[in-house]
């Protein structure tokens, strides 16, 4: 047996039952650490029916405490000299968009203006795959660069469904204290919650849960959560 498997085993003899958010955060502390910092991530199953994009559930919120993950982030733009006085770790239009094609991907979000996306819509079929084209809805499309890097920087995450109707997202880290991982995954839950599409009709949450990146999973009261 794997250390991996020796440590999820022992730890997953606990009883892990529906319980409400503070105690989810609870039990997680009290699981085996590793040598790294783990990031603890919220994950929900909905109701709705993945092949309707009418019932698509995407968006972004903003944590209060952060993510806790250096975000290196790219700005599609014509005036790269300004995208990186407001802090982009990268920025460009042209060479940058041949970089990616050529199977570059060091970087975490990727934010472009409205006139550099005629260009951008070029690499979709790389970037899409990967959660990471520039969309208005995502608000990764905007004219306010200085204020989009702002925001991902302090700790803005993005949200998206998967084809299974699973969503998941990233609420910090071990390390931080369980206050902070309860407020962080209040708000991401909130959010989520309130990207309920327009005229759907049904349970939309059915399960949720809270877990590391080493831990069993810690389900959470859908009472308590809402």
């Amino acid at each position: 047996m794997s250390a991996r498997s020796k440590r999820y085993k022992n730890t997953f003899t606990e009883n892990l039952s529906e319980i409400d958010l503070p105690q989810a955060i609870e039990k997680l502390s009290t699981f085996e650490k590793v040598k790294f910092d783990e990031t603890v991530e919220i994950s929900m199953s909905l109701g709705v029916d993945p092949k309707q994009t009418s019932q698509a559930v995407r968006g972004v919120v903003n944590l209060p405490h952060g993510s806790g993950k250096e975000i290196k982030v790219l700005v599609f733009t014509e005036n790269p000299e300004e995208a990186v006085k407001y802090g982009a770790d990268f920025a460009g239009l042209d060479d940058l968009i041949k970089k990616v094609k050529d199977g570059w991907m060091d970087f975490d979000v990727a934010l472009a203006t409205t006139s550099a996306m005629k260009s951008v819509r070029s690499i979709a079929r790389v970037l899409g795959p990967r959660g990471l084209m520039p969309t208005p809805k995502a608000g990764t499309v905007t004219d306010d660069v200085a204020s989009a890097i702002k925001e991902v920087k302090a700790g803005r995450v993005e949200y998206k469904m998967d084809k299974t109707g699973a969503i998941a997202v990233v609420v910090g880290k071990r390390s931080f204290s369980q206050q902070q991982l309860q407020e962080n995954a209040e708000t991401a839950i909130g959010a989520i919650t309130s990207s309920r599409p327009e005229g759907f009709k049904g349970k939309f949450i059915k399960s949720i849960f809270v877990s590391s990146s080493m831990s069993p999973s810690v389900k959470i009261s859908l009472t308590a959560a809402s």
